[in-house]
């Protein structure tokens, strides 16, 4: 069996926090090679495969790894020990439209997809509870981060003073360039546009394109809204892994299309 390579951090000594690089699957092409989400095309055949050897090097049982299918909505889930019992349609249904989960059961992987979205892991050390949420700039600006938070306070009791966090890789400031109707988005959601938006020259001009574009900072949006509900600095992981810069190692759907791999953001209570 194929071995995946995982990305791993450093959260608590009873979690297991990753996430995925393009190696060590078998997918082929703009899939390659180490896929397991199965919304964007991918062979389903090497799909599974691909599933059950993260299972397998996590040392749990395959039906253990949750990969929602993601909207760009701000909904979260709860994957509590019921979810298990229940048929696969269900299961399937439970975890349809959905962009972060949760679960304070041992032994079940969580995680979101992404290829340039950010993922940010949460790790409750005080009530061993988790969470594991996709960010894109839909995501973002419908403050998903802070729901999720407020939600495992409401589900788990959790403060986010005793909150460890990982921001994963995903698209730099820099290579993030958006229209103003986007731009417009966040200022009309009051982030500070001073501190998460600069203009650059475009990436890719167009004959009659105006020269400066808006860049955003999905990275740093999403830290200040942990912050703000009380995370503390120190206690978020951001290696700064830009998936744009990186696309030998991590799937970004600017660089190689929507019709590609995604990255496995997962994590794991023991």
């Amino acid at each position: 069996m194929n071995k995946p390579e995982l990305h791993h951090y450093a959260l608590a000594d009873n979690v297991v926090a990753f996430s995925s690089t393009r190696h060590g699957g078998v997918s082929q092409g703009n899939y390659a090679s180490f896929n397991v989400n199965r919304y964007c095309n991918d062979v389903p055949k090497n799909i599974e495969e691909n599933r059950k050897a993260l299972a397998n090097s996590l040392g749990i049982d395959v039906s253990r790894l949750i990969v929602p299918h993601q909207i760009h909505s701000d909904n979260s889930r709860l994957i509590a020990s019921e979810y298990f019992n229940l048929p696969e349609n269900i299961r399937q249904q439970i975890i349809e439209g959905v962009d972060a989960v949760m679960t304070n059961e041992p032994n079940v992987c969580i995680g979101v997809s992404t290829a340039d979205c950010i993922p940010i892991l949460l790790y409750d050390t005080e009530h061993h509870a988790a969470a594991a949420i996709h960010a894109g700039w839909r995501g973002t600006v419908k403050r998903i981060v802070l729901k999720t938070i407020k939600e495992m306070g409401t589900v788990f009791h959790t403060d986010p003073q005793k909150l460890k966090a990982v921001i994963g890789p995903g698209i730099s400031l820099k290579n993030f360039e958006v229209g103003d109707e986007v731009y417009e988005q966040f200022a009309n959601a009051h982030f500070n546009m001073e501190r998460i938006a600069k203009r650059y020259r475009t990436i890719q001009p167009k004959e009659g394109e105006a020269p400066l574009k808006w860049h955003l900072d999905l990275k740093l949006s999403n830290r200040m809204d942990m912050e703000t509900m009380g995370v503390f600095p120190e206690n978020i992981i951001d290696e700064g892994i830009c998936t744009y810069d990186a696309t030998a190692d991590y799937f970004s759907a600017r660089r190689l299309g929507i019709d590609s791999g995604r990255i496995y953001n997962g994590i794991v209570l023991k």
